[in-house]
């Protein structure tokens, strides 16, 4: 059993006190962090600096959101197919069986991959502004005799594979049903602004 004891005594605490003093340790007089520098006037002009130009910049400029680096290729009838993780089963399904009707549709036929992206990207801005639900993109898949010699797969249907994983407001996609282009075009599903799964 240990026994309880009283609060120190006045020669206790100015020993204490005398200790901590010998040992460098300061009094603090603010209840704040001193970060070990004065605030140059500098920090408030370059801070003024950059909120005039994020404020001035041209909001309308395009700013690319995919990669247009390497992709996976995938083949002219392979199905493409791609969900959020906590979309309901039920809801992809009906993308699937073309139960959820598109509202507007894009053809990438005949671009190029820079093209193409832009017309995507734009597309899906649009949309995402419209607050359409589902729309369609068709982006072929090239047969053997149209494809170059260095690229041996549907280059656009691939991009558009690893594009539409990248943009935020796509919650799903995949292939159509052949009355709607097939393995050659793709449903998107898009989150509406303020949606929530």
């Amino acid at each position: 059993m240990s026994r309880r004891r009283g609060p120190p005594d006045d020669a206790d605490i100015n020993l204490f006190r005398q200790a901590l003093e010998n040992a460098g340790v300061r009094r603090l007089h603010a209840n704040r962090a001193d970060p070990g520098q004065a605030r140059r006037r500098d920090d408030d002009d370059a801070l003024a600096e950059r909120r005039a130009a994020a404020t001035s910049a041209d909001s309308q400029a395009p700013t690319s959101r995919t990669s247009d680096g390497r992709v996976e290729p995938v083949r002219p009838s392979e199905a493409l197919d791609f969900a959020v993780p906590d979309l309901p089963y039920r809801t992809r399904t009906q993308l699937k069986r073309g139960n959820i009707a598109w509202e507007a549709g894009l053809d990438l036929h005949g671009y190029t991959v820079n093209d193409a992206r832009a017309q995507l990207e734009a597309f899906l801005h649009d949309a995402h502004g419209q607050r359409w639900r589902c729309v369609l993109v068709v982006h072929g898949k090239a047969r053997a005799s149209q494809l170059s010699e260095r690229d041996d797969y549907p280059v656009i249907k691939s991009h558009v594979n690893a594009w539409l994983r990248e943009w935020p407001s796509v919650l799903a996609f995949c292939s159509a049903k052949d009355s709607d282009g097939g393995t050659g075009a793709v449903y998107v599903l898009l989150r509406r602004r303020g949606d929530a799964l």
